[in-house]
């Protein structure tokens, strides 16, 4: 006999656990604290510069000086690490994303004087090309157009290692290459930088969730029509997910990443329930201007719908997510 047959009604009634709020908290599985939330942010060039995301509202591109101004409430909220993302010039951009590596860049900049002024919080960089190519797909293109899988992984090799000598806690390869993860893990025990650790966007989705964020970063337009289906993942696969994440493990990342966030938790809980290994997953720009749209509206309520949303990600196994309502969240967590 099951345990779900032997229980029966009346002599079990699961409202009784229900009733009141110290039992509804003594029978919680899934808890969400500042210490699971991971802030992306958005930097710019210059001083003193603010900039409106207009499809996401609240969310800004910041100048470094500002971004400090705002890293420090992050820290004090008890939120571990912040997400790094530059808005790179137009005239910095170039078929073959050269200044993603240049060791005096926007990133580079950013973490070293990010790490100066908080050397407890986390700094996560995009080990990516989309923000710095011309065309706006995240590698360097063949004659054909198509994307070149070991000719990217050159570059981003030498990116990941110019954000590791920056002072980068966390290097996060979100291009989905095949191999880029054993080389850049090579690279980074070769010049003894054995404690920068790998965050792997593992299985990251050919999604049409991230158009926003593509707007704020400035390659919506160099991208146009084009799309990334070629290296990204299809939609309609979990079992490849299973695969890719698998991979890279094997090949040297310390944590993976699923992308996007809530429609694709059934990988986050397979990812967590079958590998055992810390599995992150990003509220990308889309679930977030979703949201933000139907509390625009009076739709939702929004303090309560936001932390509901973020704590699916808990139940569904993820040690932490990305998410743009980080700091939003601790607050509210703080009351």
């Amino acid at each position: 006999m099951s345990l779900f047959t032997a229980r029966q009604y009346p002599s079990t009634r699961l409202r009784r656990m229900r009733k009141d709020d110290f039992s509804r908290r003594l029978m919680r599985e899934s808890t969400l604290t500042p210490s699971d939330l991971i802030w992306p942010v958005f930097v710019l060039d210059g001083q003193g510069r603010r900039e409106a995301v207009p499809s996401m509202s609240d969310v800004e591109r910041l100048s470094l000086d500002l971004l400090i101004d705002e890293a420090r409430e992050a820290v004090e909220l008890g939120i571990p690490a912040l997400a790094l993302f530059p808005v790179v010039d137009a005239s910095l951009k170039s078929e073959l994303a050269e200044e993603a590596y240049n060791a005096s860049g926007l990133v580079q900049r950013s973490v070293r004087e990010l790490k100066a002024a908080f050397p407890e919080l986390g700094i996560i960089t995009d080990v990516a090309l989309d923000p710095y190519t011309s065309h706006g797909q995240d590698g360097i293109l063949d004659e054909h157009g198509y994307v070149h899988n070991d000719r990217t992984v050159e570059t981003l090799l030498k990116q990941a290692l110019s954000h590791a000598e920056a002072g980068a806690d966390v290097v996060a390869p979100s291009d989905m290459m095949d191999g880029r993860i054993g080389a850049i893990r090579a690279v980074l025990e070769q010049e003894q930088l054995h404690n920068t650790r790998i965050m792997a966007y593992s299985a990251k989705y050919a999604s049409r969730y991230y158009g926003p964020f593509r707007d704020a970063v400035g390659s919506a337009t160099n991208l146009g029509k084009a799309d990334k289906s070629t290296y990204q993942m299809d939609p309609a696969n979990s079992d490849e997910a299973l695969h890719e994440v698998a991979l890279d493990l094997s090949e040297g990342a310390d944590m993976v990443m699923v992308k996007p966030g809530m429609p694709y938790l059934d990988v986050v809980q397979r990812v967590k329930r079958e590998l055992k290994v810390p599995t992150f997953a990003y509220q990308v720009s889309g679930e977030y201007a979703m949201h933000m749209a139907a509390f625009e509206q009076g739709w939702l309520d929004a303090d309560a719908v936001l932390l509901e949303s973020l704590m699916c990600f808990k139940r569904a196994g993820a040690d932490g997510v990305l998410t743009y309502f980080a700091k939003r969240a601790a607050r509210l967590l703080a009351q």
